[in-house]
């Protein structure tokens, strides 16, 4: 499978319909606190924007719901499912993600066979609470030298109050891509911000 360069999170079909305008294809819907009802009508909504661009739809820490309504994989932080658990449940199709915040982190989730890792953060960031300790470029540059020191070549995606200006800097790490929030959700032009990321993103890049 192939794991996009740009992961858009959202809460809302029509914020990822803005950036699938905009050349997102790959949607992470995270819902908190509510009632299951809501958070599935959420995700066919934001389902039915991804397959009208056809853009990969993960759910955030659900993987029943995933299963449910036939999303494209799920992402699981620290504290949801474990991994294998998921995969026994959904099976070899499914995509699934990780949260990690240390090279210890990163190593236990690829021993549970995850197909992508959500490394952060990377700065301070509102969307997000009870956040794991600031990594920084350095912390990047860091584990990802361990991991290819120890042969790891999980994707790794940086995650946590990325913005353009620091596309540059953090792909020098070898960073396989980032996830994104409030960069392309809060700008002022939703489809011209992702544009711009996705322009940043696919410079010299082949896979």
């Amino acid at each position: 499978m192939t794991i996009s360069h740009l992961h858009y999170i959202t809460t809302n079909a029509a914020a990822a319909e803005l950036a699938c305008q905009g050349g997102v294809r790959w949607v992470q819907l995270r819902v908190k606190n509510q009632p299951y009802a809501v958070w599935k009508q959420l995700a066919l909504d934001t389902q039915a924007v991804c397959r009208r661009y056809g853009a990969t739809l993960i759910l955030n820490d659900n993987p029943h719901l995933a299963l449910e309504i036939g999303a494209d994989g799920v992402h699981l932080g620290q504290a949801d499912m474990p991994p294998t658990e998921a995969r026994a449940m959904l099976g070899p199709s499914f995509i699934i993600g990780g949260t990690a915040n240390t090279f210890a982190d990163v190593q236990r989730l690829v021993a549970t066979g995850v197909d992508y890792v959500g490394l952060g953060p990377f700065r301070f960031t509102h969307t997000k609470e009870n956040l794991s300790p600031i990594l920084g470029l350095g912390g990047y540059a860091e584990i990802l030298g361990q991991c290819r020191a120890t042969r790891l070549m999980v994707p790794v995606i940086g995650i946590g109050g990325v913005l353009l200006a620091d596309v540059g800097a953090l792909r020098t790490t070898g960073l396989h891509g980032i996830a994104v929030s409030g960069s392309i959700g809060q700008a002022e032009n939703p489809v011209a911000a992702a544009q711009l990321f996705n322009k940043e993103l696919t410079i010299g890049v082949t896979a």
